[in-house]
């Protein structure tokens, strides 16, 4: 693959390419069409109803728990397994779902697979003693394996499905947070950690007159089997005479294009800006592999992939994918002669060379010329989240497909009847929306219930002039709780990794504080403000590299981001983030943490 991309690119105009990424950006100026999206939740309430179960009966829980989890995905999940793996037994889990898996419980749209490779993607294979079936797993494999964790850390029992916070109060003078639901549960708990995460609000687009179709519509998140027939596996027979629209071409449209397109009678791919689209190559697993690994193979297996997105490169590339290989090409270059002062060009080179192979990969495939050049990303290759896909571009060579180039200003309106472009209406049975979630809102819009912390302080009042916390784990205000994101700490493109490290810290903490007899853990003023301000310090060049990109939710549409530097992951790097949080733990003095409403106390050995 590094050979690939560098014999591509031997003699490309870097200067020139630059240009042309200039001018793509300008196209989609946020101020030529502006990018705002709808509350379902006020307007489009139906599309966020769960198809997939039926509430449970049962009767309101009046409980009171150790800690208290908001959220049934990966980081839900993680969070339980560490806290029952330290000897934490009261817990309470709430999930607005009916079961486990968060992201997977509600993406079942057909194609839905991980895009990271299932042997780092995949939580506590080692400890669940599972091995994923391949190497990109499809997304019923994957909700199977949340249902396994839950299983096996005997967290069922623990768990409230179908169930949706509407608030979390805090109450000074017991050192508790209440928590309501709207089933009318009342619980008590010392801690509580939100693990809501980036992907669980989908996103409706402000289109003109998006109410007034009258066919029939849903987002991918929500896939309406009713509707179209079959299932994630099996054709969707119900949409062999309609006419169906796609609006969106990011990850998951790049997946559930294909198979809509081999269903439908016609199928509209609307598109604003297109993906990079690299060859998927999937593959069963080696069974002979999979006998010779030895334990701890996932942890190094994980910690290797992440390090390749840092500057350790002296780290082994054990998974050798799509998303690692310009981690490769700069090791070629350094291999061919060019010095490690040069790393930071090296890289810059890679990633020029890379996106030239894969719009010349477009070109070998997609037959008509104009449609290869509407669907070439011209654009840095983490600018967007990168595809991988081995039967999206081959799509657009049918018949009854047809891409839609909105030329990055979006669709114009929604009719009665369709959906208009350049003036032109485009009539329709169907309009699918792969619109994705809301990534970039600020926390407290996401969570969507009222969280009131310290004298009644709401996130937005806490973080009216930006986000702070102490390790992204902690904001003062906030005593006993822990918000996991990627906001002001590490980031991975493989999320459960740092879903992973945060729910290991923050098992530790809790287990001290219960163990301690300590009922109140808040951060101090000046830890927050310190890590704050580092953030904000070491945020600069990934401002000045997104600011380069075209709009997308990686840099607030195209909105101005000297603002979002305080909400940026940590700058120094993931495998530096853990390092910060393993010596943490490793002092032992809880510092930057008060304890009780006071001052840190040293812990006694023992």
């Amino acid at each position: 693959m590094t050979d690939q991309v560098t014999a591509t690119a031997q003699a490309i105009d870097i200067e020139a390419l630059k240009e042309r990424y200039s001018l793509e950006r300008g196209r989609r100026d946020p101020s030529k069409s502006p990018r705002s999206y709808r509350d379902m939740r006020a307007d489009f309430t139906q599309m966020l109803d769960d198809p997939y179960a039926d509430a449970i009966s049962r009767d309101p829980v009046d409980d009171e728990v150790d800690v208290l989890i908001v959220g049934g995905g990966f980081g839900g999940l993680m969070t339980a397994a560490r806290l029952r793996e330290a000897g934490v037994e009261r817990i309470r889990i709430i999930e607005v779902g009916g079961d486990v898996g968060g992201t997977w419980y509600w993406n079942r749209y057909p194609g839905a697979a991980c895009d990271v490779e299932s042997y780092v993607y995949f939580p506590l294979l080692e400890e669940t003693d599972y091995m994923p079936k391949e190497r990109y797993s499809k997304a019923a494999e994957i909700r199977e394996h949340s249902q396994r964790i839950a299983k096996h850390f005997g967290l069922y029992d623990l768990a409230l499905f179908s169930t949706q916070v509407t608030s979390v109060i805090w109450h000074e003078e017991t050192c508790m947070w209440r928590i309501e639901t709207n089933r009318n549960d009342n619980i008590g708990a010392r801690f509580v950690v939100l693990t809501t995460g980036p992907l669980n609000k989908p996103k409706l687009p402000a289109i003109q007159g998006i109410e007034d179709f009258k066919g029939h519509s849903f987002h991918t998140s929500r896939w309406d089997y009713n509707y179209t027939g079959g299932s994630a596996t099996e054709p969707m027979t119900n949409l062999s005479d309609k006419r169906v629209a796609i609006i969106g071409t990011g990850a998951t449209a790049i997946q559930c294009v294909p198979p809509t397109a081999r269903d439908a009678e016609h199928l509209y791919v609307f598109q604003r800006t297109p993906s990079s689209v690299d060859a998927r190559n999937n593959a069963p697993t080696d069974p002979e592999w999979a006998s010779n690994l030895t334990p701890g193979w996932q942890k190094r297996r994980i910690e290797s992939f992440t390090a390749q997105f840092t500057d350790r490169l002296d780290i082994e590339n054990e998974v050798d994918d799509g998303w690692t290989v310009l981690a490769n090409a700069v090791r070629g270059k350094l291999a061919a002669g060019r010095p490690v002062s040069e790393a930071a060009k090296l890289l810059e080179e890679a990633d020029y060379e890379k996106m030239v192979q894969i719009r010349e990969r477009i070109e070998t495939i997609v037959d008509d010329k104009e449609t290869a050049e509407a669907l070439k990303p011209w654009f840095s290759l983490y600018c967007k989240r990168p595809c991988f896909h081995d039967e999206y571009l081959p799509t657009f060579n049918r018949e009854n497909v047809t891409l839609v180039d909105t030329q990055g200003l979006g669709v114009e309106k929604v009719t009665i009847k369709g959906l208009v472009v350049d003036g032109e209406e485009h009539e329709v049975d169907c309009i699918i929306y792969a619109t994705g979630f809301e990534v970039a809102s600020d926390f407290a819009k996401r969570a969507g219930f009222d969280l009131r912390g310290v004298d009644g302080l709401t996130l937005p009042e806490k973080w009216s002039e930006g986000m702070s916390t102490f390790h992204g784990l902690h904001a003062r205000g906030f005593p006993n709780i822990f918000f996991i994101s990627q906001a002001q700490s590490g980031m991975s493109v493989n999320f459960p990794h740092m879903l992973s490290v945060q729910s290991e810290h923050l098992a530790h903490i809790v287990q001290e504080c219960l163990e301690r007899g300590i009922k109140r853990v808040e951060a101090s003023a000046s830890a927050e403000e310190e890590w704050t301000d580092k953030i904000v310090e070491l945020s600069g060049d990934r401002i000045e590299f997104l600011e380069a990109c075209t709009p997308g939710y990686y840099n607030n549409e195209g909105g101005r981001l000297d603002l979002a530097a305080r909400s940026m992951p940590f700058g120094g790097g993931p495998l530096a983030f853990i390092e910060i949080l393993k010596d943490w733990r490793a002092n032992g003095e809880f510092e930057g943490l008060e304890l009780d409403g006071g001052s840190t106390p040293k812990k006694e050995n023992t």
